[in-house]
């Protein structure tokens, strides 16, 4: 036995210690990964949908708005929302038309129909994607792939060769489309084909040929078909017509659904053996924007690389006056004029747990994180006055918080034509009224949101033209306007048009019962009790009471779009920044028990003085006669009460310094391009906030080495025994 086999031994158990380099030990990401200008992100749910004809879900937007590119965009930095062209050459030119056909002025009462002329860039080209591959024909390379090339295919990098092509006016009107085939389940058809002229009737034509195509296993080709109102004028210029005067179409045109579709793609996902392997436009996105889907793999991560033929884009660059009216920080100005997109790869991690996600943020391993109920406490500190700062610990670490309020609005309706809270008499009116004071939103939003939320006064939202701040946008039937400040209105007054309405303490007049009220709701879980608890109480302090319904979520709907619910909660999320699209939800016409079901005015609403103004406003552009308007329908609707406001939340999240022209956009989905990171400083915070704690394993190893060293000896004892005796 070698003698200096313990010194051996403690020189193996130090090598552990000093194998490992400054480097951090913990990190879940490659360390050549992390000084590289990469984003690292999460998701939980993996989108289910990446076409986007069919999509209409914020966590697969937020992978597709990188990927397409539809004809406009909102500009990143300016406030009030401000649409700027994207893959067009200027913003569209509108015609107005007659009857027949002949161009009218705009405020001419003979407009029948408003043409939208796109003119497209001549340098915006797709990624890189086998589909384009032609053959000498001009077809298809990979286009009838055979068993046995299928066979070697399990993904695209399969295919060795990619090619790529300019885009065409005709791929915009070839996703308009495959927008019309029932078949492919677009959750806008509906909407669309009653502005955009012939579609109804190509939707009606389309569906019959692609069930009889899918039924004899043939490709849909959709280019020899066409679109009466949708023409493809060149291959750089396409003309929409819809009816009528519809300005809120040009936010429509920022929409996924409304992004180029090539038909090459189309026809290469439709072949069956790549379907059989899930190699579809489902999950294989392909589009002109800044990123394309380089890894989808839902059970790990998923990665968007820069497209390398990305077409040229600035960061924008604003006027003095431009700063100063949205308010722009200094710090989003740095990178005016610079060519986008900064960050050359984002690598989106499966975290299915809050807690493990919160804390690799915390540990640098993340660049961003949003804020849970969890971890709320710790990231964010309420000052006495309800200001909404971070907490010191996130100070110290340099963490940059950024809120918004959401064009968005979650109310508690009722139904209209239920014969005890609907109906348009002073009674019912009353009856609504009460309980509308009595839901106490601001305790509301203490106690289940964090304060991320503000109190609505109607269904318009912040940041939204017809939403205003102050006195002048207080809801008077709830809240008093007293010393600058909103103030509900007190308990007593409530319980005083509560008797008003026939129900004094909440006993009815005509019966001698006690009022009770239905509540329908998908709040199932345990979590949900003390929700359900809160809301029982708002209406036992009338003396009304509340019975909750819990139901699953198709039960709820239906009975929701049947008329057969008397109280529910529901909300809804701006499609784009118009009044037009939250004053349409109480708008007659949309009432579910008169459209089958099929109305977005679920709680049934029918006010002919409401609706006289809404026809009126739908199409105006902003001005000070709109707003006068919206205002006389706002009293109307606080007058009648059919839903209690609610609710506007606020989005909150979290960045680390070293991720920066991070501005809260909710209508954009296309924002990662105009971001930034600095790999530097992040290295050297993860180096920083992940030091090894070594000491328990510099004690473990003396432990080692102390317990080795009688061992050494004994073993030396028996070694010079055995050669004694042998001697």
């Amino acid at each position: 036995m070698n003698k200096n086999i313990f010194f051996k031994l403690l020189f193996f158990y130090l090598s552990i210690l000093s194998s490992s380099s400054a480097d951090v030990w913990n990190t879940p990401h490659h360390q050549d990964k992390v000084e590289q200008n990469i984003l690292f992100s999460s998701f939980s749910l993996p989108p289910k949908r990446l076409d986007p004809v069919v999509s209409y879900s914020s966590n697969e937007w937020a992978i597709l708005g990188q990927i397409y590119e539809p004809p406009l965009q909102y500009n990143y930095l300016l406030r009030p929302y401000s649409l700027e062209p994207l893959t067009l050459t200027k913003m569209p030119t509108i015609r107005y038309l007659n009857k027949e056909g002949k161009e009218v002025d705009e405020n001419s009462t003979e407009v029948v129909f408003s043409e939208y002329i796109l003119n497209l860039r001549e340098d915006i080209a797709y990624q890189n994607h086998p589909s384009f591959v032609k053959n000498q024909e001009e077809g298809l390379y990979y286009g009838a792939l055979s068993k046995d090339e299928l066979e070697g295919i399990s993904t695209l990098d399969d295919l060795n060769r990619t090619a790529s092509r300019y885009l065409k006016a005709s791929d915009y009107a070839y996703a308009i489309k495959r927008m019309a085939v029932r078949q492919n389940h677009s959750p806008i058809l509906d909407s669309m084909q009653e502005y955009i002229v012939g579609l109804k009737e190509f939707s009606k034509d389309i569906t019959l040929v692609v069930k009889e195509k899918r039924a004899n296993k043939e490709l849909i080709d959709l280019r020899p078909y066409s679109i009466l109102g949708v023409k493809v004028v060149d291959d750089t210029t396409l003309s929409i017509r819809v009816k009528g005067r519809y300005p809120q179409f040009l936010y429509w045109l920022t929409m996924n659904f409304f992004a180029p579709i090539p038909w090459e793609a189309d026809l290469f996902y439709q072949q069956e053996g790549l379907i059989a392997k899930n190699l579809t436009l489902n999950w294989f996105p392909v589009g002109t924007g800044a990123y394309y889907l380089a890894e989808n793999n839902p059970n790990k991560q998923m990665r968007l690389v820069a497209n390398p033929n990305y077409h040229h884009e600035n960061y924008p660059t604003l006027s003095q006056e431009q700063i100063e009216k949205s308010n722009v920080p200094k710090a989003l100005l740095e990178d005016s004029g610079k060519k986008l997109p900064f960050i050359k790869e984002v690598i989106y991690s499966l975290e299915k747990e809050s807690i493990p996600l919160w804390n690799k943020f915390l540990q640098g391993y993340y660049d961003a994180s949003g804020i849970s109920s969890e971890a709320f406490d710790q990231a964010v500190q309420i000052s006495s006055g309800g200001e909404m700062g971070l907490s010191q610990e996130m100070i110290d670490k340099g963490i940059e918080l950024k809120g918004s309020v959401q064009p968005s609005i979650f109310y508690l309706a009722f139904n209209m034509v239920d014969p005890i809270v609907g109906g348009y008499s002073t009674s019912a009116k009353k009856l609504r009224q009460a309980i509308s004071i009595a839901q106490n939103e601001e305790e509301y939003i203490s106690i289940f949101t964090n304060e991320r939320g503000i109190p609505a006064q109607a269904p318009i939202p912040l940041g939204i033209f017809g939403y205003e701040e102050g006195e002048a946008g207080t809801n008077r039937v709830v809240y008093d306007w007293i010393e600058g400040k909103r103030v509900r209105k007190s308990l007593e007054i409530a319980k005083k048009l509560l008797a008003e309405a026939g129900y004094p303490n909440g006993v009815s007049n005509k019966t001698g019962k006690p009022l009770v009220l239905y509540y329908d709701t998908t709040a199932t879980g345990p979590d949900d009790r003390s929700l359900m608890d809160w809301r029982r109480k708002q209406f036992d302090k009338l003396g009304i009471q509340l019975v909750i319904r819990s139901t699953d979520y198709n039960r709820f709907q239906d009975k929701v779009r049947k008329g057969k619910a008397q109280l529910f909660s529901w909300g809804w999320n701006a499609d784009y920044p118009d009044p037009e699209n939250f004053l349409f939800l109480l708008y007659g016409g949309n009432a579910s028990v008169n459209t089958n079901g099929a109305g977005i005015n679920s709680s049934n609403y029918q006010n002919p003085k409401f609706d006289k103004l809404f026809d009126e406003i739908k199409t105006m552009k902003n001005s000070p006669l709109r707003l006068e308007k919206i205002r006389e329908m706002l009293i109307i609707v606080r007058e009648d009460a059919p839903w209690v406001w609610g609710v506007h939340p606020k989005s909150l999240a979290l960045s680390h310094k070293w991720y920066t022209n991070v501005l809260p956009h909710a209508m954009a989905n296309n924002t990662l391009k105009y971001k930034r990171i600095d790999a530097k400083l992040r290295v050297q915070k993860q180096k920083e906030w992940n030091q090894p704690v070594v000491l328990p394993l510099i004690l473990l190893v003396l432990f080692m080495v102390l317990m080795s060293y009688p061992l050494y000896r004994a073993y030396l004892g028996r070694q010079r025994a055995v050669i004694k005796g042998e001697s």
